[in-house]
């Protein structure tokens, strides 16, 4: 799934009405709730990913697990009714499941074991079953040259009809329908996160990025996992002032002397500018993780001094989860 187009609505036109209101839209990659959406009282939540291969399923699992599910990845389907037990039984509240036709009973198996699941109460089981264009799946399976399960001596493209033909029974028991076609990775993890957040699943919580400030010292090296490095060494340098040498950029005199300078306070109001800015579009984009690597020389003062400033900016952004490691503030 590397085609970064604009998501495109596939119509349901040749959907049984009954269908129709269930189908998810991939506009602005997010997700409609079903137009008859259930009244069962929320116990707990359990999810069933299936669909074709090639359409997004481990994207889909992940960006779950990424929202707390407890997710299991091509579960034989007589399983499902043990660990739904289990789940209830141990209280576990969001359980993500993906079957597919990779487990050679599942055609067999699942509409009786999702019948059951169904009977179960508070339980709360829901089935999403993604899809994409015939090109769309072609094109997939050209780029990561792995085999069709259904056709692993022969053409991907004669794979993906028979595939598309024997899993008919069950798409027509999904509640929910997503076409992955024009999706980017990243919009169909969104996708899942505003169906978690829409469903209820997830209450009074937002995606949140775990921000990590690192103060570094550039001649003990550059952190190997810094997604931006900005370097502060050209500001004035409390080393060379013989009472704050040995003081660090957390105390108060160095911080003084810092702020004294027109280019630290000029500096700081640039980068959170900046940085108010891009955490909320690396929010949207569906990254998880962000380090930002501050440097000065030795790394005590200065990438110090400016880490602790940012950490204060940066606690009031609502999308941002923020912690501070100072590097090398031992070092001498």
């Amino acid at each position: 799934m590397t085609a970064r187009r604009a998501p495109v609505h596939k119509a349901a036109a040749n959907m049984p009405l009954r269908q129709r209101g269930s189908v998810l839209s991939s506009l602005d990659a997010g997700i409609v709730r079903p137009t008859q959406p259930r009244t069962r009282t929320r116990q707990a939540r359990f999810i069933v990913l299936t669909g074709l291969s090639g359409s997004g399923k481990s994207q889909a699992i992940r960006a779950l697990e990424d929202l707390g599910y407890f997710c299991v990845d091509n579960i034989p389907a007589t399983l499902i009714p043990t660990l739904a037990d289990l789940v209830r039984r141990e209280g576990i509240s969001r359980v993500a499941i993906v079957v597919d036709i990779r487990e050679k009973n599942f055609l067999a198996e699942f509409p009786r074991t999702y019948r059951k699941l169904r009977g179960m109460k508070g339980l709360n089981p829901a089935l999403i079953f993604l899809e994409a264009t015939h090109a769309a799946l072609v094109r997939r399976f050209s780029e990561t040259r792995r085999p069709h399960p259904l056709a692993p001596d022969s053409s991907a493209s004669e794979g993906i009809r028979a595939e598309r033909k024997r899993m008919n029974t069950i798409r027509s028991m999904a509640d929910h329908i997503i076409d992955t076609s024009d999706l980017t990775v990243h919009q169909l993890r969104q996708a899942f996160s505003t169906f978690a957040f829409s469903a209820g699943d997830i209450k009074g919580q937002k995606s949140k990025l775990a921000v990590t400030l690192v103060s570094f010292g550039f001649k003990h090296g550059i952190p190997m996992d810094a997604d931006l490095v900005f370097d502060v060494r050209f500001l004035p340098n409390p080393h060379f002032v013989q009472r704050l040498r040995p003081k660090t950029g957390r105390d108060r005199e160095v911080v003084k002397f810092m702020e004294d300078s027109p280019a630290t306070r000029e500096l700081l109001t640039r980068l959170n500018e900046l940085l108010k800015f891009l955490v909320p579009q690396y929010v949207s984009e569906g990254k998880s993780y962000l380090t930002i690597a501050i440097g000065c020389t030795g790394g005590r003062h200065r990438s110090v001094m400016i880490a602790e400033a940012l950490r204060r900016t940066l606690s009031g952004v609502p999308s941002a989860q923020v912690r501070v490691h100072h590097r090398d503030i031992t070092h001498e």
